[in-house]
């Protein structure tokens, strides 16, 4: 006979008896969970083959767990990627932005994460169980959904963050948190199979990294901004650029008009340089400009 206790508060553990085997336990706790997904991993082995393909994941797989473990995280599975766990929501974040800052760079593999911060349950499984391929710990719940939800929204190399999960590591930085790393609402995002309508966040270093995700197989945009701007302070030299020039060209221009308007202001003398075509348009300002002289005389 099987006995479960269903009702169990966050922290509680909860054995199931049976006549055959020993204990499984149930532990609600709240964690951090992170889904790491590498894009196109199915095209790949197409690609160079299962042996190559094999290897080349195994590397890839070493990076990741010596960076997990560098963060106290925890594997839960791993297929396609992972699936961890964190205690902390911030090493949680910090991994998955060094993560993306080193990792794919060696492994040419481009990849996205999820992160969510919920209850969920801990499976761990008796060992007569673990002994025949079954994963020690299973995580089970709503949770592991809705990380799951985000990360297939990602774009290659992104980061997004449930809104339960920026608001547990808002205002908290460390000393492995990437200098200029920055938080951005992308928008409001309804997960299929999900009641309650989910606020996503982007957190990454580069503007490319932030921008709003569009709908997706089983995720479907409702609103929010449509491109993220850099700010001030974390432009590059080239974005000064093109956020600069178009600026000084119509003051350029503005400057020009104001210097040379007597010159301007004489049809002669723009039939004469050829320049009618180009500002035909000072003629019909002229009497605004009479006008609006005339009212503040008076």
């Amino acid at each position: 006979m099987i006995v479960m206790t269903l009702s169990v508060s966050v922290g509680q553990t909860v054995s199931v008896a049976s006549s055959e085997i020993a204990l499984v336990e149930f532990v609600e706790r709240k964690l951090a969970i992170v889904l790491l997904d590498l894009i196109g991993s199915t095209r790949f082995v197409q690609r160079v083959g299962a042996r190559r393909a094999a290897e080349w994941l195994q590397y890839h797989d070493r990076l990741t767990r010596s960076l997990m473990f560098k963060f106290q995280g925890r594997e839960i599975d791993r297929s396609d990627g992972f699936l961890l766990s964190f205690e902390r929501p911030i090493d949680a974040v910090n991994f998955a932005l060094l993560y993306q800052a080193s990792i794919p760079a060696k492994t040419r593999l481009d990849t996205r994460i999820g992160i969510h911060w919920d209850v969920v349950v801990e499976v761990k499984q008796d060992e007569i169980f673990t002994s025949g391929g079954a994963k020690s710990v299973e995580l089970e719940g709503l949770g592991k959904n809705i990380a799951a939800r985000t990360m297939s929204l990602c774009q290659a190399g992104q980061v997004l963050l449930t809104e339960e999960a920026f608001q547990a590591v808002k205002n908290r930085t460390n000393h492995w948190t990437p200098p200029k790393t920055r938080y951005v609402c992308v928008g409001l995002y309804r997960f299929k199979g999900v009641s309650e309508a989910q606020v996503i966040y982007a957190v990454g270093q580069t503007i490319e990294s932030l921008q709003p995700p569009p709908s997706s197989e089983k995720v479907k945009r409702l609103g929010g901004p449509k491109k993220v701007k850099s700010r001030a302070r974390d432009r590059r030299l080239m974005e000064w650029v093109v956020y600069l020039n178009w600026r000084l060209s119509i003051l350029i221009i503005i400057a020009f008009v104001v210097d040379s308007w007597e010159c301007l202001s004489n049809p002669l003398f723009r039939d004469w340089w050829g320049l009618d075509g180009l500002f035909w348009w000072v003629d019909y300002l002229i009497p605004l400009i009479e006008e609006l002289k005339q009212w503040m005389r008076k």
